[in-house]
């Protein structure tokens, strides 16, 4: 229901301000999907978050599309 638009290069080793603009405008969620998204809970799901700019920038794209309530569960975290 969410489509990365482009790749990026990778997070590793980027500050916090770096990996949110590395992500800036990577996701799109196709017109096809939005009835769908329309009003209905979404849960995000990583394998390992650090600063957590790629969680934000899927949650913001989903919740653009019409979706409702965006939660995050992550296998890991960096501290």
């Amino acid at each position: 229901m969410l489509q990365r638009r482009h790749h990026n290069k990778s997070q590793a080793g980027l500050s916090r301000a770096q990996r949110k603009k590395n992500v800036a405008g990577i996701f799109s969620a196709p017109h096809k999907y939005r009835d769908i998204l329309s009003g209905r809970p979404v849960i995000l799901v990583d394998d390992v978050m650090a600063s957590g700019a790629t969680l934000a920038a899927a949650a913001r794209y989903l919740l653009a599309a019409g979706s409702g309530p965006v939660k995050c569960l992550v296998v890991a975290r960096v501290l």
